[in-house]
């Protein structure tokens, strides 16, 4: 396993952002955004994709969005977009991170969006997996996949089954069984510590009237089988985004990095150095 250096950065608001960090200290910064859900965290979401870019003479650097990992998690506030970008990017900024890659899945490619419309400078290149925020927040709620994320998540009766299940939903079954005992414990860690208002008060926009504006090169890949975010939704970018390509992979759900691994990486990095 890579090893990983570890940081906490004091952030406006009072939170503390935690930063995991593997790979060349002077290499090309590669930041890594995780998605939402219970028990998500950087390391643990990008476990299987750390060593091919630090491998690749990357940076690689793995944060815990507020509310998640190793972050504060703080009760009584609304999660919006806006909280996650600019306690994220002050964090990386501390961090010594002046321009990055930015990959990001699911809510973190809504942020990796965000941070580009923010901070143009800051950002180098775009790869996003099954990108959100590209769609009103309501529309996400009748996908079949948010349906099954329905949980006793928060409450005195979450265990590690339904944790299982909860990041089963995740992924294509035949992919399903793949899915590690180490990595259902390390999530259920952390859920446990996570109040509800994490998943309850988040507040994402609709980004895709915006697309237009980004002119970095844009990487976008997509479970055809994606339960939570639609595979159509690659066709915004591909129609309003300057300079971009796109993937999508058969018998494939929501975590593409995690579910093609190999394939990702591949395609990923080449990208990058291109």
């Amino acid at each position: 396993m890579t090893e990983l250096k570890q940081a906490t950065y004091r952030v406006a608001g009072g939170y503390d952002i935690h930063v995991k960090e593997a790979g060349l200290p002077d290499g090309p910064a590669v930041v890594f955004i995780h998605g939402s859900g219970p028990g998500a965290s950087g390391a643990s979401n990008f476990r299987g994709n750390i060593a091919a870019f630090a491998d690749a003479g990357y940076r690689v650097i793995l944060p815990d969005l507020i509310g998640y990992g190793a972050s504060s998690k703080p009760e009584g506030v609304d999660y919006t977009l806006q909280l996650f970008t600019d306690t994220l990017y002050d964090a990386l900024r501390q961090h010594g991170v002046e321009k990055a890659h930015l990959v990001g899945n699911s809510l973190g490619g809504g942020i990796a969006l965000q941070m580009t419309l923010d901070h143009p400078e800051f950002t180098g290149k775009l790869v996003l997996m099954a990108p959100g925020c590209v769609a009103e927040r309501e529309s996400y709620f009748v996908m079949p996949g948010i349906a099954k994320m329905v949980s006793n998540f928060g409450g005195p009766d979450f265990n590690l089954a339904e944790q299982k299940r909860l990041v089963s939903n995740l992924v294509h079954p035949d992919f399903a069984p793949n899915i590690s005992d180490v990595l259902i414990e390390e999530r259920f860690a952390v859920a446990r510590t996570q109040p509800k208002d994490v998943l309850m008060r988040m507040r994402t926009p609709d980004l895709s009237p915006r697309l237009g504006e980004i002119d970095k090169p844009i990487f976008v890949l997509w479970g055809l089988n994606d339960e939570f975010c639609p595979e159509a939704h690659a066709r915004l970018f591909l129609d309003h985004c300057r300079d971009v390509r796109a993937i999508t992979f058969g018998r494939t759900g929501h975590w593409v990095q995690v579910e093609r691994a190999a394939e990702f990486n591949a395609y990923a990095v080449d990208f990058l150095h291109g």
